[in-house]
């Protein structure tokens, strides 16, 4: 009896949460299988990536790519970092006190009203996702690190090295930064969602309606932007 009234209490709210799930994690599932063939920022990035060892590949003096590859590693630590200060005031608004924080939501048009538990239930999923988050960032951190190894043993042009040999470098490496990038891509996607979550502290249904919302933008900016529309244009052979 009191696992009915629980769940007939809250069926709205675990509606929600199941839905969010959905979006969340059937949007990752979904761009990673498109990426694959499909004209996406992701494909087109991986193109371009390939292009960019190949011709690193060719000059001796790799500083430059070295460069880029610690700006692309500054901006992943940047995140990371940021993470952990997110989830230490996450930490900390939930060892305080909530009333104040729940009698203000109160006060919005067409709120829930809020428990004490349920407040701290929707807290705690922001901890979880910005946690999601920070393992996202430094694994791509971690793999962006073995991208410079990969590319400083690859043979000098005085090696003479077979084509071969250079093809599978120029493979592996550009697969490693994908992967790299495809990992910090998806830390950013989690503040995305993250931004949905907060509208679980007004209601229920302004949180499904965000979820659909930010998915949506993700779609439109990694499908359909002008953005993929100009890498499109000038994607390497």
């Amino acid at each position: 009896m009191a696992a009915d009234s629980f769940l007939g209490q809250n069926i709205g709210n675990i509606a929600a949460v199941l839905w969010f799930l959905l979006c969340f994690r059937g949007y990752v599932l979904y761009t990673a299988r498109r990426s694959h063939d499909t004209p996406t920022l992701a494909f087109a990035m991986h193109r371009h990536r390939k292009q960019w060892i190949r011709k690193a590949l060719r000059r001796e003096n790799r500083i430059a790519d070295t460069n880029i590859i610690a700006n692309l590693e500054r901006n992943v630590s940047f995140f990371a970092s940021t993470t952990l200060f997110i989830l230490a005031g996450l930490m900390t608004v939930l060892g305080t006190s909530s009333e104040t924080v729940i009698l203000m939501l109160s006060e919005i048009p067409f709120s829930d009203q809020n428990s004490r538990g349920e407040w701290e239930l929707k807290v705690l999923l922001l901890i979880c996702l910005f946690v999601y988050a920070f393992f996202k960032f430094t694994w791509g951190l971690r793999q962006f690190g073995q991208v410079s190894v990969m590319l400083g043993g690859v043979p000098e042009r005085s090696e003479n090295a077979p084509d071969a040999v250079i093809e599978r470098h120029i493979e592996t490496i550009s697969k490693m930064a994908s992967k790299a990038a495809g990992n910090f891509n998806n830390g950013l996607r989690t503040y995305y969602f993250s931004m949905a979550v907060l509208g679980w502290f007004v209601n229920f249904w302004v949180f499904m309606l965000l979820s659909a919302w930010v998915v949506g933008v993700l779609y439109r900016r990694e499908f359909r932007s002008d953005t993929l529309a100009i890498m499109m244009d000038n994607l390497p052979d």
